[in-house]
């Protein structure tokens, strides 16, 4: 007697594809697919498939939804494109049975060769030479020898073979071939590539080894074979080390908390493993060497030289405008973080001469544009008895003078070729523009302000239109003579047209505006007028106004901002690559504020 078959229950509408289903009436499968997964068909007892739609069907000819409700037959064209289906899955099913097997016999094979590692154990041979330590950079000859030729399995010490050195760091990245492991440490100073051979390879530490352990590796120093590369074209050939700090692997690997390819809010998260890799480190390198540049070139290469001096970050005035002051409580009275220390440097000039500082700055302006910072290094100078022309001129010098020197240190020119193939010392004379001319030459080629409008004299250049311009002209300009009612109120006016000021600002290819300056109003009863005007208390300001009562003098001066200098010559995509934890709105800390 035939028996009759299983019939396996589909709702496409109402049906689950999950645990909570078991193809019943009441409790029916969604997909065909699922169904036949759950209760495979078979040749000779297969079940069979009923399948609906209870609320999307169709009706009957009469209207009656209920038909709805009917159990049917699957139809051969489903079954047939679902068998199709179910063939592909049982493929996949099974190949990746196969894969777990596989990775299972792997998994197995490297506990075992885990288990075996654990009994390697390896010292350092009495009989070598003693090594002496060495930072990775070191190079001097005299210092330390290279074996050259072709790698022998014994280390031997005789005349003629190179020195037995020791050196510390941590794993920048590693390789292993058959029995060879290379591992390229780093210590900050340079980079070292290190071959294990033999019983080195086989132990716990180097089967576990993960990229930022900590090290030290002694080992003999030899040139790099024919044909070969690693940094500075040498090696270390390792007879011993010892792990000093193992770091994380697996999913708290570096590589996977600080993946270059990670977004911008994670990798500031973790800004502090991010600095580890080249290209922070790279950009972090060249920051110092601007820093030293521009100490080196107020010192020796302008005339007069500029004295360093060091000005106080905690204020009660304002140079920029109230609304970017970052204000606290400084003992019961009202303070602020410093906009610009320009206003003290300008007291220097009588007894110091011109002097310069390098020292933070701070604006609370919640802007979020790729060259705004909330705290940023502010490279500030004032100069006596000059002409506007005499800034300008002094400015080049500088600009110039601080790339070159920079530059002529080999291993700063080969980081900022790394970063910017493209990078060249600007040339000398800036191309000048005047405030007037720019909204002529923005007229002329569309550029719209901020609100869709032809620029009108009168507007603050926006961002955008103005590094436009600057990409399309693509030279260095100093835009020069902005309105007065767009500057700040201690800015000189123009003697020839008193709309305008005697001010400027650098532009560069890529990043827009990297320093702004001007000559400074030099006649008490003028600067007391641009108080009134501002609406400016002048009382606090009393220390500043004297510098008019005691013998006044044309003085003028600037400001760089160091990040944006350092992304423009590094051609950095934004100012927040070129400090060491940059400090934005919203952002205070390598943890997001809005995240904890």
């Amino acid at each position: 007697m035939a028996t009759t078959a299983r019939q396996i229950h589909v709702d496409e509408d109402i049906g689950k594809d999950d645990a909570s289903a078991d193809g019943s009436e009441i409790s029916p499968f969604k997909s065909l697919l699922f169904a036949h997964i759950q209760h495979p068909p078979s040749q000779t007892d297969g079940p069979q498939y009923l399948t609906r739609k209870s609320e999307t069907g169709p009706v009957s000819e009469d209207g009656d939804p209920e038909a709805r409700n009917e159990w049917k037959p699957a139809t051969k064209s489903a079954l047939k494109k679902c068998s199709n289906l179910y063939e592909q899955h049982k493929r996949k099913q099974a190949k990746g049975n196969e894969l777990a097997i596989r990775e299972r016999s792997e998994q197995e094979k490297r506990q075992r060769a885990l288990q075996e590692a654990m009994e390697v154990r390896i010292r350092e041979d009495s009989q070598l030479p003693k090594a002496f330590k060495i930072r990775l950079n070191e190079k001097d000859p005299a210092l330390v020898k290279l074996k050259n030729g072709t790698s022998d399995k014994e280390v031997g010490y005789t005349e003629g073979r190179g020195s037995r050195v020791r050196v510390t760091g941590r794993v920048h990245r590693f390789r292993t071939q058959k029995d060879v492991i290379f591992i390229t440490l780093q210590d900050g100073y340079g980079f070292l590539q290190c071959v294990l051979t033999g019983d080195l390879t086989k132990t716990y530490d180097a089967l576990t080894l993960t990229q930022e352990t900590s090290m030290e590796i002694y080992g003999e120093m030899w040139e790099v074979p024919p044909g070969q590369h690693a940094p500075d074209d040498r090696e270390l050939h390792a007879d011993y080390y010892e792990i000093i700090g193992k770091a994380a692997g697996e999913k708290e690997a570096i590589t996977t908390r600080a993946a270059p390819d990670a977004d911008p809010q994670t990798l500031l998260d973790n800004r502090h493993l991010v600095l580890r890799g080249e290209t922070s480190s790279s950009v972090m390198k060249v920051r110092a060497a601007l820093l030293r540049a521009y100490r080196h070139t107020y010192e020796f290469e302008v005339t007069p030289s500029c004295l360093e001096v060091t000005p106080p970050c905690m204020v009660q005035t304002q140079v920029e405008g109230g609304a970017t002051l970052f204000e606290f409580n400084y003992y019961g009275e009202k303070a602020y973080l410093t906009q610009s220390s320009q206003l003290y440097l300008e007291t220097c000039l009588p007894s110091l001469g011109n002097v310069f500082c390098v020292a933070p700055s701070f604006r609370a302006e919640k802007s979020s544009t790729r060259r705004h910072l909330s705290e940023y290094t502010h490279i500030e100078a004032e100069l006596d008895f000059i002409t506007f022309d005499d800034l300008l001129v002094h400015l080049e010098l500088v600009m110039s003078k601080v790339v070159e020197h920079a530059l002529a240190d080999p291993k700063i020119s080969k980081l900022v070729s790394d970063l910017n193939p493209h990078f060249t010392v600007p040339e000398r004379p800036f191309m000048r523009m005047r405030y007037a001319d720019a909204i002529t030459w923005l007229r002329e080629h569309d550029i719209k302000n901020e609100e869709g409008e032809p620029h009108e004299f009168g507007d603050d250049i926006a961002e955008a239109a103005e590094r436009r311009m600057t990409d399309i002209i693509n030279r260095p300009i100093f835009l020069t003579h902005f309105p007065a009612a767009i500057k700040a109120f201690y800015m000189k006016k123009d003697p020839q047209d008193s709309r305008v000021t005697e001010s400027v600002d650098c532009l560069m290819p890529g990043v827009g505006e990297i320093l702004g300056g001007s000559m400074r109003m030099d006649d008490y009863e003028e600067l007391m007028a641009a108080y009134g005007r501002e609406g400016i208390d002048p009382k606090p300001y009393y220390w500043y106004t004297d510098q008019r009562k005691y013998g006044t003098s044309p003085h003028g001066g600037y400001g760089f901002g160091l990040e944006r200098f350092l992304a423009w010559m590094c051609g950095r995509h934004t100012v927040r690559e070129c400090c060491l934890y940059p400090r934005f709105t919203g952002r205070c800390t390598p943890q997001d504020q809005k995240e904890m």
